[in-house]
Formats: structure tokens, sequence, C-alpha cells
């Protein structure tokens, strides 16, 4: 095994998938402190923004790594 025809890793999916963790966990903890009413000041639609953001990275990140 020659390590001069290894390929350096794709660290673009990789990062994508950082930041669909870091997104459902924020996503998590707003949910978290909406119902318990620390953050009842937020709207519905924020919310679901959020979920439907972090869904969509989801989506991306696992279809990016299926390429690779």
């Amino acid at each position: 095994m020659t390590l001069s025809n290894s390929q350096p890793p794709n660290t673009g999916p990789t990062i994508l998938l950082y930041i669909f963790a870091i997104a459902l966990i924020i996503t998590a903890v707003v949910i978290v402190l909406r119902g318990v009413g620390i953050l009842s000041f937020i709207p519905g639609y924020v919310i679901w923004a959020l979920a439907l953001l972090t869904i969509g990275l989801g989506i991306i990140g696992g279809l990016s790594r299926l390429k690779d």
C-alpha cells in the first residue's frame, strides 16, 4: 500500500453534517425552553423554520455522503 495514491478526505460533507448536528441541538433546546415557558415569546413559525432547516440540512448532508 502506497500513501502517494491515497486521496485526502472530503471535508465538505463532514462540515455539513456538523452544521446539521448543531442546528438539531439548537432546535431541540429552543423547543424545550419554549415548552417550559422561558422562550414563550418565540412565535410558532420560528420553531417550524428551525425544524425544516434542520431536516433539510440532514437530507442534504446524507445525500452528499452518498455521492462520495
